[in-house]
């Protein structure tokens, strides 16, 4: 289902989406998606696994952050920090007792919830392939760009890369970002079988990854 949630940002409130299943019982699992493209390749893993977990008796939430998907805030007027605060309001508005932050998710979980972390990425890792994947993209066009003088650019202009136009803020904050782990057991790619999905190429189902991914939660935050 479908469920809408009122969201802080930069230029006032805004209601976004989440998909959910709410039955109002008493855990509730927030899960912070990856950012950027992770999030749209992992989307499909993270949704099955959030219907096997509803089965077992786990209200589940996953909310849009800011400026993605059909949200109504404008994307270069995102931040790590606003990010922060969006996911903590989610968290407020849904009632979660518990947190799953997937790869670049910890960087702006609620880290006051108890919960897992899946391969939290840091974020100078993940500018850095974003910085590669324009720099091999403008070679190809005959153009020669340079991953430092870009990221001068973007400290100050803002850069798009990977088809995203980040703001100077959103640079500057995944240049320093790592996730602030007050308690929440880390979860490894190799504890769900095979590859990372956020290492393929399109969105793919990955149902043994997603049973795993169930398992564990549960076996964490349902006793």
């Amino acid at each position: 289902m479908i469920a809408r949630w009122p969201c802080p940002g930069p230029h006032g409130q805004s209601e976004e989406y989440a998909f959910a299943f709410d039955r109002g019982r008493m855990v509730r699992l927030l899960i912070v998606p990856p950012l950027f493209d992770e999030a749209n390749r992992m989307r499909r893993m993270l949704v099955d696994a959030m219907r096997l977990l509803d089965e077992a008796g786990v209200d589940c939430f996953l909310p849009d952050l800011p400026g993605c998907n059909e949200s109504l805030q404008e994307f270069p007027a995102q931040s790590l920090h606003g990010w922060r605060r969006a996911m903590a309001q989610a968290a407020r508005h849904f009632g979660a007792s518990d947190v799953l932050a997937v790869r670049g998710g910890a960087l702006v979980f609620p880290n006051t919830l108890p919960g897992l972390m899946l391969e939290p990425a840091k974020g100078a890792s993940i500018l850095r392939q974003m910085l590669r994947a324009r720099v091999i993209s403008a070679r190809e066009a005959g153009r020669q760009e340079d991953s430092s003088a870009l990221l001068e650019i973007g400290r100050s202009e803002g850069l798009e890369l990977a088809g995203w136009r980040c703001g100077a803020s959103l640079i500057a904050g995944l240049e320093t970002a790592t996730a602030q782990i007050e308690g929440q057991r880390i979860l490894g790619q190799s504890e769900l079988g095979g590859g990372g999905l956020w290492l393929r190429a399109e969105p793919a189902a990955a149902p043994d990854q997603s049973a795993a991914l169930a398992q564990i939660v549960l076996a964490e935050i349902a006793t």
